[in-house]
């Protein structure tokens, strides 16, 4: 049972990751920061924090264990998340830079 729990939660982890990459383009190419909450964005990223920080308390830092591939997807998530808050920040300045040229 302990291994299923374990794809579960890798498949949790893969299916909310798969957006962010899709959110990051569209944000990107939006070139607004209109309808994106950096709060919200934060909450995740704290989120996937937690989630690293909970491998470590449950697995320890025995790097050895096959229960560590998990924390892979953590971090790629957590990458990809932050990448998200950065584009953010470049469409806020977009916004302020467009606001003043009108």
């Amino acid at each position: 049972m302990e291994f299923l729990a374990e794809i579960l939660e890798i498949l949790m982890v893969v299916s909310f990751g798969a957006s962010w990459p899709i959110n990051a383009r569209k944000a990107f190419k939006a070139r607004t920061a209109k309808g994106t909450s950096p709060l919200f964005l934060s909450l995740i990223l704290f989120g996937y924090v937690c989630g690293i920080a909970s491998k470590f308390i449950n697995i320890g830092f025995n790097i050895g264990s096959t229960k560590w591939y998990v924390v892979f997807f953590y971090i790629l998530n957590l990458v990809v998340v932050s990448v998200n808050l950065g584009i953010y920040f470049r469409n806020r300045a977009l916004d302020a830079k467009n606001a003043e040229n009108k």
